[in-house]
């Protein structure tokens, strides 16, 4: 990763805040521990089709620009801007804590989701494979699991996802909001390509896995134009379900979001704030449950009339993220045997 200025906005939770009278020092990356007691976080909102997550990662270097999880590291004591994209917190003993919570009485082993937070196959899993060890704990347990992820990396996994796929429930969702390479890198810039994108959810269909796209966000005025041609896309690399969100720009995102969409597409800039005012009654934002993910007016209706009728005209299942095709049951299963070898396939 490039060096580049730091640059956050203001941490509300902090009581200090740094300016810097000279000139601004560039980015570091860093990586710290955390020692957590749990790891299974529980989700209580309306809008999200699952419960129970876990985040073996907190910060993310994919540097997504709309990335509504950034102000979650304000609560840490880092910005949301630079410090999201390179401090970055691990939980080491993830795939420990998971066992545990399996292991106690009161789970009844419902879909775990990784990750609510940021994306559990950004480029540290590659070295520290928290992910890989958490998976594996859940295909012991036959423990359902739903991931959403833009990482290639989850091709590494395929083992124990077709393990999952067979013995427990899995689903998996690719996200991929953009068709234009250009556009994606400027919004999204340490991510693969859409290209290299579909080729991972063509090597997962071909392995027998379930594949649900996301396009999302939806960023009205940006990557509306898109939309059709990412659900073909998708649709010929073998995805089977689709689902769509519109843009959030919580908190601090606003000023992140904006800040990098003048930098980058300026003379786009003007018309895409425009549209997502059109769809946030005026503001760039909406916090409300049941509103926050769609949005409201007739350009709001239009976009989700659109994905609609062009997945259901491609035979797309339009879904919630964590759901799965089949039954949506999920007995819980006590671990194998000690000494059973798992099978991976």
């Amino acid at each position: 990763m490039k060096p580049r200025p730091v640059s956050n906005p203001p941490n509300p939770w902090d009581t200090t805040a740094v300016e810097y009278l000279e000139e601004i020092p560039p980015t570091k990356l860093e990586v710290l521990e955390d020692h957590s007691r749990e790891v299974l976080g529980r989700n209580d909102s309306p809008d999200v089709g699952f419960t129970w997550s876990v985040n073996p990662y907190r910060g993310c270097l994919h540097a997504c620009a709309y990335c509504y999880a950034r102000p979650y590291h304000e609560y840490l004591g880092f910005g949301a801007g630079t410090d999201f994209e390179t401090k970055l917190v691990v939980k080491p003993h993830a795939a420990q804590l998971l066992r545990d919570a399996f292991e106690r009485k009161s789970w009844k082993g419902e879909t775990v989701a990784f990750s609510g937070v940021t994306d559990c196959y950004q480029p540290l899993e590659a070295s520290l494979r928290l992910t890989r060890a958490c998976l594996e704990v859940c295909a012991e347990y036959r423990n359902p699991v739903g991931i959403i992820t833009k990482g290639p990396l989850i091709e590494r996994d395929l083992d124990v996802l077709q393990t999952l796929a067979q013995q427990a429930r899995l689903t998996v969702a690719i996200t991929l909001p953009f068709h234009d390479e250009t556009v994606a890198h400027a919004m999204e810039p340490f991510v693969a390509s859409p290209r290299r994108r579909l080729l991972t959810i063509e090597r997962l269909a071909s392995a027998g896995i379930s594949v649900c796209v996301a396009v999302a966000p939806l960023i009205p005025g940006l990557n509306d134009e898109d939309m059709v041609r990412v659900l073909t896309a998708a649709k010929e690399a073998g995805a089977t379900r689709a689902f769509s969100t519109l843009l959030r720009l919580p908190g601090p995102v606003q000023g992140v979001f904006e800040q990098r969409l003048r930098e980058k597409l300026p003379l786009r800039a003007e018309r895409v704030l425009h549209r997502i005012r059109e769809t946030r009654g005026g503001e760039l934002n909406d916090s409300r449950f049941r509103v926050r993910m769609r949005g409201e007016g007739i350009y709001a209706d239009t976009l989700h009339q659109l994905f609609s009728s062009t997945a259901r005209r491609l035979g797309l299942k339009t879904s919630e993220p964590m759901e799965a095709d089949g039954d949506k049951e999920s007995p819980f299963r006590r671990p194998m045997k000690s000494g059973t070898q798992l099978s991976f396939f």
